[in-house]
């Protein structure tokens, strides 16, 4: 069972600034890509996951993830969607991204062209689908 982690409550019109905070993170991505940054790619593109998904959780429940374990914005993101198979698809998704974050961020492995291409192209899909639920959510 998923651990609940630390979380705070969010009014429902925030999600909107999480979405753009996750599309500035994609477009630092993009552009750190475009100069060959592989490391700065992949750490980019996993934070507009995160900031992608408190975007999400925002707009269904009302509440983001604080805990410094950032697989629980997973679990919560799963929580919210009462475990729907869409939600638990994404939520997988992330923890993906996330799988990768303390190699990037913390190791002295650099990260490859293809790597960093793979994390770019997940978190793109990953912000189009919370833009999305952000729509159909109309705030």
């Amino acid at each position: 069972m998923p651990r609940k982690g630390k979380r705070t409550e969010a009014s429902r019109t925030e999600a909107g600034s999480y979405l753009e905070k996750s599309k500035e993170f994609l477009a630092a991505a993009d552009s750190s890509e475009g100069q060959g940054n592989h490391d700065a790619t992949m750490l980019n593109a996993i934070h507009a996951a995160i900031s992608a998904t408190d975007a999400v959780t925002v707009a269904l429940a009302g509440v983001r993830s604080t805990d410094p374990d950032h697989l629980r914005a997973a679990d919560l993101l799963e929580e919210v969607g009462s475990r729907s198979e869409e939600l638990s698809g994404h939520a997988s998704q992330l923890r993906q991204l996330l799988s990768r974050k303390n190699i990037v961020e913390y190791e002295s492995r650099r990260a490859t062209a293809r790597e960093a291409a793979d994390a770019w192209k997940r978190a793109d899909r990953f912000v189009a689908w919370a833009a999305q639920v952000i729509s159909d959510a109309r705030l």
